[in-house]
């Protein structure tokens, strides 16, 4: 009998000895605030595990990581892994809705300047990283100088790093001269930065060019900015990615590239309790607040991550009690089979009868196409090339996208900026989200693209060929999309043809300047709108700005809204950035995802956090009811 079957059978007899309470088939649907609804069976709380038995949360990737240097990854997948590895100053509050900013390595938050230009942070003592052969035996603490190295180590060209045009941009007092002396030269970490001084052991102090009114939400990226130790890195060079050690909840205990990640409690981590400010109104929050709050982090003693990219078999291994959930980005329920788990809306019987809970909620992300601006075809800010990405764009059929390749999970992208963050509007509307083929053939035509031999597809302007070529991927969604593109391009007499290699293949030719287009998907990792700007800030060509996108217009509203606080001045030049994104359309927003976070009875205390990759430790799982329900 197999291990479906199995459970499939466990499924039956539960429900029919009323081992189970039934769920009510209530609707699955967004709380008005966008964040995921509360779990369709409030009341059914598993058992917590017998005491001793190991707890392993076990989920899915659907794309493979790239490395776990922070120095050098830029992906979600490699990020989710340092999130639970490395720890920054600060975090986001997990409960609260809409988010903060609290400590986390940190004493309180930080001291700050009247002009928002001098931030001095207090770390806690007694803080150590994980144990490794570089400290030699001994227990190493996080001192303040490893926050200053990770800093460093952003900018330091030798590692390459997709987000150090990011770094740069925060105006550390400094740190540009240093990146610029290493020119030719390694990198000098030994030489001092004004604007990074260690007061102490202790103490941080960051001195900035400009005013940052937000620069506390930089200070809360673990992934990229958490403490790094120098010893570590110096020892393991350039297989660093391979070894990373850090002081949050986690250590890495195996991993086999592109096929399965293992991560072991931190035997190490200092005592840190679950805690929350959820809003007093938030039941969702303030139930899993009451439940948890006090419990010692972290929950689980191991999280194995597979990576599946094909949407059946992370289906299957959910139906199969192989996984705990479909939960976040990485791996939420597939599109393909959201019908089969909610039709209607509704949780199906058999998911019901299960006790699977379901959390729905637009995503602050977007899927979009980003075209290379340094592309000969469609590059450029002239007007022919401006108008063949318009009329790309409005060739596209994004209602098909969302009717049939999304199975109704998402809604239509008007602009860049991404839900849950300052600077988007729902009520914008723009031609982004439009599809109308007669006006896409209209521009082509004005704009000299026409068909000149008679073959059915039209030629550029000069009368040289014109063949457009979409990076992809092999998987089910992505093949999908590729008929929806073949079929909306050549409707108005484009040829097209796609390169199909894995997606971190892909990532690597984008920021290297390489494809003409690819459509990927993005996720915000701050409640700021400025992040999303970053796509089309001209100094970040190559890292967030991937389709290497140069306008000064542009670059002069991003550098606007750096300096000035959260208020109407900064939404109007927010406004301005959403109109000239659509004018020059060096990205094709298509949508906004919905997703759909199924968990099975025995995984407790998820949340799907807005912003940061980390949630791993503030979950539990009572293997007992898993392994009765899977026998």
């Amino acid at each position: 009998m197999t291990r479906r079957r199995r459970l499939q059978q466990a499924l039956a007899l539960a429900a029919s000895s009323g081992a189970w309470p039934l769920v009510s088939h209530a609707q699955v649907a967004p709380t008005a605030s966008g964040s995921p609804s509360a779990s369709l069976a409030p009341g059914a709380q598993p058992p917590i595990a017998d005491a001793g038995e190991r707890k392993v949360l076990r989920v899915l990737f659907r794309s493979a990581e790239t490395s776990f240097d922070p120095a050098r990854i830029s992906d979600l997948y490699s990020r989710t892994v340092t999130g639970h590895i490395f720890e920054s100053l600060y975090a986001y509050d997990p409960l609260a809705r809409p988010t903060v900013v609290v400590p986390l390595t940190a004493v309180g938050m930080p001291e700050v300047s009247g002009d928002f230009r001098v931030w001095t942070v207090r770390i806690q003592p007694g803080i150590f990283f994980a144990d490794d052969p570089a400290f030699g035996g001994r227990r190493r603490e996080m001192v303040a100088q490893d926050h200053v190295y990770a800093f460093q180590r952003a900018v330091d060209p030798a590692n390459l790093s997709p987000f150090a045009p990011l770094v740069l941009d925060l105006k550390i007092v400094g740190l540009a001269a240093s990146r610029d002396a290493a020119k030719g030269r390694p990198y000098d970490y030994d030489r001092p930065i004004a604007g990074l001084q260690v007061l102490d052991r202790y103490t941080l102090r960051f001195t900035l060019e400009q005013p940052r009114p937000r620069f506390d939400e930089a200070l809360a990226q673990s992934d990229l900015l958490g403490a790094q130790a120098r010893e570590v890195v110096q020892r393991y060079g350039a297989t660093i990615g391979e070894h990373p050690v850090g002081t949050g909840p986690f250590r890495l205990k195996s991993w086999r590239r592109s096929s399965r990640i293992v991560l072991e409690r931190n035997p190490g981590y200092r005592e840190v309790l679950y805690h929350g400010r959820p809003a007093p109104g938030d039941a969702e929050g303030q139930a899993l607040l009451a439940r948890f709050k006090g419990r010692r982090l972290p929950m689980v003693d191991e999280v194995d991550v597979a990576i599946v990219e094909e949407e059946q078999p992370r289906w299957l291994s959910f139906l199969n009690g192989e996984v705990d959930g479909l939960v976040t980005t990485t791996g939420a329920l597939p599109n393909t089979f959201a019908n089969e788990a909610l039709p209607g809306g509704h949780l199906s019987p058999r998911l019901a009868r299960a006790q699977v809970q379901a959390q729905r909620g637009l995503a602050s992300d977007s899927a979009y196409t980003v075209f290379g601006m340094d592309d000969p075809i469609v590059g450029g800010t002239a007007p022919a090339q401006v108008a063949l990405r318009r009329a790309i764009s409005l060739a596209y059929d994004v209602g098909r996208e969302i009717r049939l390749a999304r199975r109704n999970q998402a809604v239509p992208a008007n602009s860049f900026m991404l839900p849950h963050t300052s600077g988007y509007d729902p009520a914008f509307k723009s031609e982004m989200s439009d599809y109308d083929p007669a006006r896409a053939k209209a521009l082509l035509d004005v704009y000299g693209y026409r068909d000149r031999d008679g073959d059915g597809f039209r030629e550029r302007p000069d009368g040289s060929p014109l063949e457009l070529v979409i990076a992809t991927e092999p998987d089910t969604i992505n093949r999908a999309f590729n008929e929806l593109w073949q079929k909306c391009l050549n409707a108005v007499g484009l040829r097209v043809r796609f390169a199909t290699q894995q997606w971190a293949e892909n990532l690597k030719a984008a920021e290297a300047g390489k494809l003409m287009m690819w459509t990927l998907g993005g996720s915000a990792a701050s409640p700021d709108g400025q992040d999303s700007m970053a796509q089309m800030y001209g100094p970040q060509a190559g890292g967030q700005n991937l389709a290497r996108f140069r306008l000064d217009a542009m670059d002069r509203l991003y550098e606007r809204t750096q300096v000035l606080p959260d208020g109407p001045e900064r939404e109007r030049l927010f406004f301005e950035a959403r109109r000239l994104a659509v004018a020059y359309m060096p990205y094709k927003a298509h949508v906004h995802r919905i997703y759909t976070d199924l968990c099975h009875p025995w995984l407790s205390g998820f949340r799907r956090p807005l912003f940061a990759v980390d949630w791993w430790q503030r979950v539990d799982v009572d293997p007992a009811l898993r392994r009765r329900m899977t026998a």
